[in-house]
C-alpha cells in the first residue's frame, strides 16, 4: 500500500464499470405502428374473398389489402389497410361503397378494428337471411356475410382467435345431436343441417341449432352455452 505523504484537499468516489455499454435507442428499435398518418404504399398485398348470397344472381367479390409494417424486422405485422368489393350486381353498388370506404377508413385510423366483425355479422336483412352455399351456415344478410369475410381475414392475421371447437367438444354435440333426432316426432323435418325441428335460434352462430342440453341451452352447431 502506498503512503499518503500530501494533504488530501478533494476526494470522490469512482463509479462502477458496468458490464455492457448502453445501447442507444435508434429509430430501427422503435415499432412503427398503424396511424392516420401512415401513407399508403405503392404496392399492398391483400386477398380476395367469393362469396355468392342466394339473394343475389351474381358473386360478391371480397378484396382485402394488408400493409406491412417494420418490415424486415422482429416486430413485422401485417396489418389490414383496405377493403373492396365487386360484383356484376349493380343493386348493391351504392351501400356497398358507403361500407367499404367506412370499413378502409376504420382499418386506416389503427388501433383495435375487430369490433367490426360483430357489428357486420350483427346486421339482420327485414326480408330474412338465407344459408351460405356449399357450409349451411346461416347468414342473417348480405353484410354479415362480408362480416364473416372480414372475420376470416383478421384470424389469418392472428388478429382474432380461433373459436375452433375441440375434438372432445365435437364427439360431445354430436352425441347429443343424435339423441336429440332420435327424441324427435319430426326428425325428418329438420333444416339443411339436419338439426332437430324444435331447435332455437343462437344468438352467436345464427344458426337454429340450440336445445336444452343437461338442463341449459346449448348450440350444436357452434358450442355456445349459457352455462359456460
Amino acid at each position: 500500500m502506498k503512503e499518503i505523504t500530501q494533504r488530501i484537499s478533494a476526494a470522490k468516489v469512482k463509479p462502477i464499470a458496468s458490464a455492457a455499454p448502453e445501447k442507444n435507442t435508434t429509430d430501427s428499435d422503435v415499432a412503427v405502428n398503424l396511424t392516420e398518418k401512415t401513407q399508403r404504399p405503392e404496392m399492398l398485398v391483400g386477398s380476395t374473398y367469393k362469396i355468392k348470397p342466394p339473394v343475389s344472381d351474381h358473386a360478391l367479390y371480397i378484396t382485402v389489402n394488408d400493409i406491412l409494417l417494420n418490415p424486415g424486422t422482429a416486430k413485422e405485422v401485417r396489418r389490414p389497410f383496405e377493403v373492396f368489393v365487386n360484383s356484376k350486381n349493380m343493386e348493391f353498388y351504392a351501400w356497398v361503397v358507403a361500407l367499404t370506404r367506412v370499413i378502409s377508413a376504420v382499418f386506416r385510423k389503427g388501433g383495435d378494428c375487430t369490433f367490426l366483425v360483430e357489428e357486420l355479422k350483427a346486421v339482420f336483412d327485414p326480408k330474412g337471411g338465407y344459408y351460405q352455399p356449399g357450409t349451411g351456415i346461416f347468414m342473417p344478410s348480405v353484410v354479415a356475410d362480408i362480416g364473416h369475410v372480414i372475420e376470416t381475414h383478421l384470424k389469418t392475421l392472428d388478429m382474432l382467435p380461433s373459436n375452433e371447437i375441440d375434438a372432445h367438444q365435437q364427439a360431445y354435440l354430436q352425441q347429443k345431436k343424435q339423441a336429440a333426432m332420435a327424441s324427435s316426432k319430426q326428425g325428418k323435418q329438420a333444416d339443411s343441417l339436419n338439426f332437430p325441428d324444435t331447435a332455437l335460434s343462437c344468438k352467436k352462430c345464427h344458426q337454429k341449432a340450440v336445445l336444452l342440453l343437461d338442463g341449459c341451452a346449448t348450440c350444436l352447431n357452434c358450442g355456445d352455452s349459457k352455462c359456460g
